[in-house]
């Protein structure tokens, strides 16, 4: 039997200009930009681990910090300011509402 796809966000935070754009360049290969420095990636646990080992090459990891989260099933989650993802696009085991509705 194949390996489960897993949802994951990844958020990083890297010092250098010239390596922040490595990473991002990196992680739009892999996943979609939630934020400049946040990506949702769907990731069998191998690709996961390829994912780690590509942005352990791009980093320095003495001052940049890469966080890979795995999400929970039926997570929910709340933004402020403009809507996180394009219309349209919905991410499995993950909701996300205003974190303060406009009053009708």
């Amino acid at each position: 039997m194949g390996e489960r796809a897993i949802d994951h966000l990844v958020c990083y935070d890297i010092r250098k200009p010239a390596r922040l754009r490595r990473v991002h360049r990196l992680m739009k290969e892999w996943g979609v930009p939630l934020q400049y420095s946040v990506f949702y990636c769907r990731l069998v646990p191998s690709a996961r681990h390829q994912l780690a080992e590509a942005l352990r090459r791009e980093i320095d990891e003495r001052v940049d910090d890469v966080r890979i989260y795995a999400l929970q099933p039926q997570g929910e989650g709340t933004y402020q300011g403009p809507a996180p993802l394009p219309p349209g696009l919905v991410l499995p085991g993950l909701s996300l509402r205003p974190q303060f509705p406009e009053a009708d």
